[in-house]
């Protein structure tokens, strides 16, 4: 098996310029941020890069910026957090990485880090474009990739960069990450049971029919699962529905037909006539045109609950309703609460992921125990799943 290249401790950075893809994709509301998760995850490698002397080019994406010029996904309150957490000089770079931006940064001293703008800002970056590759990796003698949940895409940031650049590493928050992931899926026992939910369908397409054949029960949660109920002509309210999903789970009940999965859906729901509405309990048969399905049931959590207690690895990705309102989060709340009550209990192997599960557990203030705890969501399916990640394939 091929090695992930690592930054040994005999590896000299002192006054280096080190390129450091990170994941600070945190949720920011006006300007505040929600779940500081990500960034606390940073700090450690980003405090020993400073001591040995490195200067420090710090690079993240936020969110999905409609273009270039999307100030709704700056970096700037990520900027401000770190530089009251840390205590060395820190600057921020609002411009977009050009041939210039050498020369423009040629300022910083060794122990010192520039934060540069969200890099899907730049053009170039999405289309993983030679031109913006080269660009960005002039800026740095070494190249360092800590951020596991960007490695499923081929961006210039985690994949082309790393042509131009002798030195590319494996940072340790990767590095523990798949070697996590692969001691559990290695050693995984059945019955294995996964929890996905999230809202689209299309683009877990792939990892739901390819864990169809590795796993024994999937259980589908969240916006995710309206589509599902709407394929089997069930009622759905104004709940959100991914447009023209048919042909996509028509393609997962094919699979489904052939194999020994079963696959579990919600029955009873938590619904209100908006997102922060009043919560209210139906069954499936009494949900009302004006319905918005927010949450899944106690019926519901009964067959989850059930399906837990009798597997021996649990994968979750994704959370079971609109957690972002405290009155729709108990159902994801619960799915945690049992898994953890599992792992300690009963030695269940448990593996969960993902942005949005992360925050709605941690702002729940529940002590969740878990035998691996993973903010990557789509890298995360997909390892599991079994894919190489292009921004990891590059590193070995």
């Amino acid at each position: 098996m091929s090695v992930i290249r690592t930054l040994k401790d005999n590896i000299n950075i002192l006054n280096k310029r080190v390129i450091l893809r990170s994941d600070l994709n945190v949720p920011i509301i006006k300007n505040e941020i929600q779940d500081t998760t990500r960034i606390k995850l940073c700090l450690p490698f980003l405090e020993t890069l400073l001591k040995q002397g490195a200067k420090v080019l710090l690079i993240s994406h936020l969110g999905r910026p409609k273009n270039s010029n999307d100030k709704n996904y700056s970096l700037e309150p990520v900027f401000k957090y770190l530089k009251k957490n840390i205590k060395n000089n820190i600057f921020f770079h609002s411009e977009k990485i050009n041939s210039e931006t050498k020369k423009k940064i040629s300022f910083l001293k060794q122990g010192e880090i520039i934060l540069f703008e969200n890099i899907r800002l730049n053009d170039g970056e999405i289309q993983n474009d030679d031109g913006f590759a080269k660009n960005l990796s002039s800026i740095g003698d070494i190249y360092i990739n800590d951020a596991f949940s960007c490695s499923h895409r081929k961006q210039a940031s985690v994949h082309k960069v790393t042509e131009y650049l002798k030195e590319t590493y494996g940072g340790p928050s990767l590095i523990k990450e798949v070697d996590s992931l692969n001691l559990i899926m290695n050693n995984k026992q059945k019955p294995v049971t996964c929890i996905i939910g999230g809202s689209k369908v299309s683009t877990k397409l792939g990892v739901i029919i390819s864990l169809i054949q590795k796993v024994d029960n999937l259980v589908i949660v969240g916006a995710m699962a309206n589509n599902f109920i709407k394929y089997k002509g069930l009622k759905f309210g104004k709940s959100l529905i991914e447009k023209d999903s048919e042909k996509t789970i028509s393609k997962i009940y094919d699979q489904l037909n052939n194999s020994a999965c079963k696959i579990i859906l919600p029955t009873d729901f938590v619904v209100s006539n908006n997102i922060n509405g009043t919560p209210i309990a139906k069954n499936q048969e009494n949900i009302e045109d004006e319905d918005i399905i927010l949450d899944i049931g106690v019926e519901t959590l009964k067959k989850i609950h059930m399906t837990i207690n009798n597997s021996k690895t649990v994968m979750w990705n994704g959370p079971a309703g609109y957690f972002e309102n405290k009155k729709f989060a108990k159902g994801t709340i619960a799915i945690a609460e049992m898994i953890t009550d599992n792992t300690m209990r009963k030695s269940l192997t448990s593996i969960v992921g993902g942005g949005d599960t992360v925050s709605a557990i941690k702002n729940s203030g529940l002590n969740a125990n878990f035998t691996h705890l993973s903010t990557a969501g789509g890298a995360f399916l997909e390892y599991i799943e079994g894919k190489n990640l292009p921004g990891i394939e590059v590193l070995k």
